[in-house]
């Protein structure tokens, strides 16, 4: 299980450097800051995006099911914390977040440029996702003028609609996803050749929902 939650602040820690959440408990526990405001100095611009297993569409119900394939974005300044891995069932249950993607900028036009293609390198395929509501904000005109107020999302994505893609698109860009997953996947056997696994084990059959 890829279990890599921690209990940091990501944003604090990506753009000042300090863990502000360990400086909430060592102040609960009667210490004292390890750090003075005048030492705090900020650099670049951090940007966070919670990828929940939701439809906007409707009214942001929670998405359950199978999460057949699960590829998060790498690189640098990226960071995910989740808990969620191919095969894993997605309950209604539970808070329906799968994780937390940040990224880091030398500035926010920076930052936004690199969440926008962190979020096109996401797959997530078995249920709905937030991913494609999330693009859309980010490339709207007003959040990249950096003009959001509390009534952005009445204001400008009430008439929001995901984009269509056409069925072979889907079709094409899952083959590929999941050819690349099973020669990551491969494994090696005698005489040196590799065994490739088969691709029904890997998110089961195409068919079945693909979400996200």
């Amino acid at each position: 299980m890829n279990t890599r939650i921690q209990v940091e602040h990501p944003i604090t820690e990506m753009v000042v450097g300090i863990d502000l959440v360990k400086e909430q408990i060592r102040v609960a526990s009667g210490e004292k800051l390890s750090i003075r405001q005048d030492q705090l100095r900020q650099h670049g611009h951090a940007i966070e995006c919670r990828i929940y297993a939701e439809d906007a569409l409707n009214n942001f119900l929670p998405s359950s099911g199978k999460l057949l394939f699960y590829r998060e974005p790498t690189g640098p300044f990226i960071r995910v914390d989740t808990g969620v891995y191919s095969g894993v069932d997605v309950s209604v249950y539970y808070d329906p977040i799968l994780s937390k993607l940040i990224v880091w900028g030398e500035n926010r036009a920076d930052a936004l440029e690199r969440m926008k293609k962190a979020l096109d390198n996401y797959i997530l395929l078995g249920v709905t996702t937030s991913i494609p509501y999330l693009k859309a904000i980010l490339e709207h005109e007003k959040f990249i003028s950096g003009e959001t107020y509390t009534d952005f999302i009445p204001t400008y994505m009430s008439e929001w609609k995901p984009p269509t893609v056409a069925e072979d698109s889907l079709k094409a860009a899952l083959i590929s996803v999941v050819l690349n997953e099973m020669n990551q996947k491969a494994a090696p056997v005698e005489g040196g050749e590799q065994e490739m696994p088969s691709p029904w084990k890997t998110i089961g059959k195409w068919e079945i929902g693909m979400g996200g």
